[in-house]
């Protein structure tokens, strides 16, 4: 009689951070035990992969209360002695900017593979320094590029790859939200955020993501003009304590992508939203253009556009909402961050390149650190090509 059941392949994760509010929701509770709890995913061959995760951190009662709440066996405030056990695999890191490369220092140190947030150092410099380190080490790495699995923009790559925009043109993209001071309202975002000694401020936060949404759809970044503010100078922090935010809060980008095109990208927290959703980027090409953000996305070809005539003396007829389309949600999609992480398990289970690697992060981070530069010198960067030999 033969056995059909599928081998099963449970692979050991470090989380590192998996109590912060990313860690958390996003890494742990949305991707690592939605994994768990489907009893894994399959791959090609039939091969079923499960996880089983390790919390790791600097609060035990915290860890613990995390463990008994999701059903988690095990987890230690002991970060070396989660390297040096070899039935952890995978080490990820979830922790603030100024926490990573130290961590993932160890982790390449012990020969674990890594998958991390970014940035993925506070410098260049840094950023390529680790990802030769892993390199040498012969060391697998995956960096997060979450925002390429949104459902919006993976309706956006469908409409690249099939030729809709023709020659894209430009693009121009909106995100934010007002973030609340702290003082009579409870801030969304962690008051380090606001605090460049910290590693705050939103060119380093968002600049990283901005860097592999436009080298992955229209082409990598050649050049940047950037202007920051901080709009808000004073805001309470968790405690209600009032204190100065040294950090932007807002950023304003120009950035010439290879292949010709233009993109514009304001990033606040200091915004009110007038938008359908959170992010929304307007891609304009010589056959088509579209409207994508985090789920929708609609477009207007060519032979449906509307031919408007500026005339300020006389009010304007077109409905414009109406001239466009809704692009149909043909497919299932799973949360972005699970959908990466599963894409990650099985390049690191069947031995295949990883796209998404350190020196994809570095790039993150050389446009955060050329983005920053333009704002102090008021001038354009442009953006050598990177490598590690």
């Amino acid at each position: 009689m033969t056995d059909n059941t599928p081998a099963v392949r449970e692979i050991g994760i470090i989380m590192n951070g998996a109590s912060g509010r990313m860690g958390y929701r996003q890494h742990l509770v949305r991707s690592i035990l939605a994994i768990r709890d489907e009893g894994g995913f399959e791959l090609p061959d039939g091969t079923k992969v499960t996880v089983r995760p390790l919390l790791v951190g600097r609060s035990e009662a915290k860890l613990a209360e995390i463990a008994k709440r999701h059903g988690i066996e095990d987890y230690t405030t002991d970060l070396d002695a989660a390297l040096a056990d070899p039935k952890w695999e995978i080490y990820g890191d979830f922790l603030v900017t100024k926490a990573r490369s130290s961590a993932l220092r160890k982790a390449i140190a012990a020969g674990k593979t890594i998958y991390t947030e970014k940035p993925t150092a506070e410098s260049l410099e840094e950023s390529l320094e680790i990802a030769k380190l892993a390199k040498d080490a012969g060391v697998k790495a995956g960096v997060v590029h979450d925002k390429l699995y949104l459902p919006g923009l993976q309706k956006l790559k469908r409409l690249i790859d099939s030729g809709f925009f023709g020659r894209i043109l430009s693009v121009r993209g909106e995100f934010g939200y007002w973030v609340f001071e702290g003082d009579w309202q409870p801030a969304q975002r962690p008051s380090w955020n606001y605090r460049s000694e910290d590693g705050g401020g939103i060119i380093v936060d968002m600049f990283p993501h901005w860097n592999y949404v436009l080298e992955n759809l229209f082409g990598s970044v050649e050049s940047v003009y950037a202007k920051t503010a901080t709009h808000i100078p004073e805001r309470w922090d968790e405690n209600g304590e009032k204190y100065t935010a040294t950090a932007d809060d807002a950023a304003y980008g120009v950035f010439e992508l290879e292949g010709g095109a233009i993109a514009q990208i304001n990033s606040s927290w200091t915004t009110r939203v007038n938008r359908d959703e959170l992010v929304e980027f307007h891609v304009d090409g010589t056959l088509g253009s579209a409207v994508v953000g985090l789920f929708g996305a609609k477009v207007q070809p060519r032979i449906a556009t509307p031919k408007p005539v500026w005339n300020p003396d006389l009010e304007d007829t077109i409905d414009y909402d109406a001239t466009w389309q809704d692009v149909p949600t043909n497919d299932v999609f799973l949360n972005g961050f699970r959908q990466q992480w599963q894409e990650f398990l099985t390049s690191y289970v069947t031995g295949t390149d990883y796209e998404y690697d350190l020196l994809a992060g570095a790039r993150g981070v050389q446009l955060a650190e050329a983005g920053l530069e333009s704002d102090r010198t008021g001038s354009k960067v442009s953006l050598p090509k990177l490598a590690l030999d």
